[in-house]
């Protein structure tokens, strides 16, 4: 999905610092915001107080306005606003959870690595959106599925097994295959540029 118009001006209105832009943006956004701080923390079994609720959604809203909008200045339009606010969000959750140490609710002490390794995991395949978005494009069914619910959704292996019937076991080799295709043409398009 395109950028908005709606959000294409209120993207222009808060980078141009115009009065009530941002104050406009917390409140479209703000509901989203809540959205994935809530998901993020129930989909890795974490349970978090109405207080770290509103510390962790004031903490991308932090993000956000970090360094001069440094956030919203890299968006290219790619996809929606709310697709890329999603996927900040997400990181930012991610990335205070850890730092917070609210490790899940079953974790044991000898868990956390895995805990940070999964956050690690998750950083790095939400670092590229807007090219993944883009790449989808090349990918065909199922692969472009296992794609888009790993990159862009941030799901783990067994619930994409869960949602698309591919063996847990084999989402690995197609996302290999899927990125290896995807870089195929992202190295295509660089060099046509």
């Amino acid at each position: 999905m395109a950028l908005s118009d709606i959000d294409r001006q209120l993207l222009q209105r808060c980078l141009a610092r115009q009065p009530h832009a941002w104050e406009d943006f917390v409140d479209r956004f703000l509901g989203l915001v809540v959205h994935v701080v809530t998901h993020t923390s129930n989909s890795r079994s974490i349970a978090v107080s109405p207080h770290d609720l509103e510390d962790l959604a004031s903490e991308v809203f932090i993000a956000i306005l970090a360094d001069d909008y440094a956030v919203l200045r890299r968006f290219r339009g790619q996809s929606s606003l709310a697709t890329y606010l999603t996927v900040v969000a997400r990181r930012v959750v991610v990335k205070e959870l850890l730092k917070r140490r609210i490790v899940p609710n079953e974790a044991e002490a000898g868990d956390m690595q895995h805990v940070e390794d999964h956050a690690g995991a998750a950083e790095e395949r939400l670092a590229n959106i807007e090219e993944v978005h883009r790449l989808l494009g090349e990918l065909d069914g199922e692969e472009a599925d296992i794609v888009r619910l790993y990159h862009l959704e941030g799901k783990s292996y067994h619930e994409i097994s869960r949602e698309t019937g591919v063996p847990e076991n084999s989402i690995g080799p197609a996302l290999s295959r899927a990125r290896a295709k995807m870089r195929r043409a992202g190295e295509g398009a660089a060099t046509s540029r």
